[in-house]
């Protein structure tokens, strides 16, 4: 009994322990990425730039990496990207010795489109189990986003000033790290499921009938303006708090670690309150709390304005990001 319901949970398994390591790449960029333009950046107004070539690396890649694993498989499609990942984080490290804010800027546009490959994990969790399971496998799953949620910037910060390397550049080696990690679990233990196999003969719905649906504008809609918003105020926070207020990289570390965590555990009950309440109440309830963001965010620069600020930004994204 023990051995088919581990086997049945395979996939889950390996795909998690995967993300709990290449899903650390988004927190240490959204740490480090402005902290970095902020030292090579030819202007200060560039400094943002690299989290900003992040999230378009992301959305620019995630219509592809469908496309491509549609055509080659998941496994060689995760490989291919993990492994341009690995690369990528040694890119930014060599951007930092050279101290090329070009090249770190493409080093993390190319995470970016290994972020959106790992996005891809969830599809691959749901058709490895069976209908019934995928609430539960998909709930799992959100728990590896948790787990890179904290070691992610534990590894920026722990390795931003190594001892003979210039500042962040040990980072960027951690990340590779975590990277190769994620890498080797799935050389070693992924494999395709029985239904990628097989492949999916069913009707394709048009796209004229996809966005004929009543909700779907309200649900981009939401989604948009929470990511915006989100993008906007996460952006700024490291280079605001550590390079503007002052505060320490410690400080700044665990605001970005509740800020994620915010985004992640309300996963675990917001489908019972849909059920409960319904999905229109939960985006209200979701712009309410990110008007709450800003008021929190309007106050005194102060570390406990901050952590607010960026916890009341997470659970409002999650409410909203539906």
């Amino acid at each position: 009994m023990r051995s088919h319901l581990l086997q049945n949970y395979r996939t889950l398994i390996v795909l998690g322990l995967a993300q709990c390591f290449g899903m650390t790449a988004a927190p240490i960029l959204v740490l480090l990425g402005g902290l970095v333009g902020t030292q090579i950046a030819p202007s200060p107004n560039l400094a943002t730039l690299p989290i900003a070539a992040q999230v378009i690396g992301i959305a620019s890649a995630a219509i592809p990496a469908s496309l491509l694993m549609s055509k080659v498989g998941r496994r060689a499609g995760f490989l291919s990207a993990n492994a341009v990942a690995i690369g990528a984080a040694l890119l930014a490290a060599r951007a930092l010795f050279l101290e090329s804010f070009v090249l770190f800027v493409v080093a993390c546009f190319l995470i970016g489109n290994y972020i959106a490959f790992l996005q891809q994990f969830r599809f691959a969790v749901a058709e490895s189990v069976s209908e019934r399971q995928v609430p539960r496998s998909l709930s799992l799953l959100m728990l590896a986003g948790i787990v890179a949620a904290l070691l992610g910037p534990e590894v920026g910060r722990r390795f931003s000033n190594v001892e003979g390397l210039p500042l962040y550049v040990g980072s960027f080696f951690g990340l590779a790290a975590m990277l190769s990690v994620s890498f080797l679990i799935l050389l070693l233990f992924y494999r395709n499921s029985a239904i990628e196999a097989q492949g999916d003969d069913g009707p394709v719905r048009p796209v004229t009938r996809i966005f004929g649906q009543p909700g779907l504008i309200l649900a981009i809609t939401a989604a948009a303006m929470s990511y915006s918003l989100m993008a906007l105020v996460m952006t700024a926070t490291p280079v605001s708090m550590h390079e503007l207020d002052q505060l320490s990289l410690n400080s700044t570390t665990r605001v970005i670690q509740s800020h994620i965590l915010a985004m992640y555990i309300p996963s675990f009950f917001s489908g019972l309150l849909i059920s409960r309440l319904g999905v229109i109440r939960i985006i209200r309830a979701g712009f309410v709390i990110m008007l709450i963001c800003i008021v929190i965010g309007w106050g005194r620069p102060d570390l406990i304005h901050y952590w607010g600020a960026l916890v009341a930004l997470g659970v409002g994204w999650n409410f909203l990001f539906l």
